[in-house]
């Protein structure tokens, strides 16, 4: 149970840093207004909060595994939303930072 908890608030910080972030760069750099950069302000906020909800009390430890899927989830956003086409490179990377969120969230400690 607490192994889908870690996972879960990982995949919903994801959602809420990685989307506010394309939500601002959207408003900004594509020049869609600051109705969608003010979107992306209040889901990096929102973020901020799903931190406080892992059950680990390490600040360091959520955000060091929380990493890992930051760049495993940048990638599957940048191929769901924008058409990106990671190359094996890519993908053994984001393989990587996973095995290493495995090791960060899961290990019997």
């Amino acid at each position: 149970m607490l192994a889908l908890r870690w996972t879960l608030l990982l995949l919903l910080a994801a959602l809420l840093e990685i989307g506010g972030a394309w939500l601002v760069w959207q408003g900004v750099r594509e020049h869609r207004g600051w109705p969608w950069a003010v979107a992306g302000v209040v889901a990096l906020g929102l973020y901020g909060f799903v931190a406080t909800l892992q059950p680990d009390p390490n600040f360091g430890r959520v955000l060091a595994a929380y990493g890992g899927v930051f760049v495993a989830g940048s990638l599957c956003w940048a191929v769901v939303v924008d058409g990106f086409r990671p190359d094996r490179w890519d993908v053994t990377g984001a393989l990587v930072c996973l095995a290493g969120v495995g090791l960060i969230a899961l290990a019997p400690r």
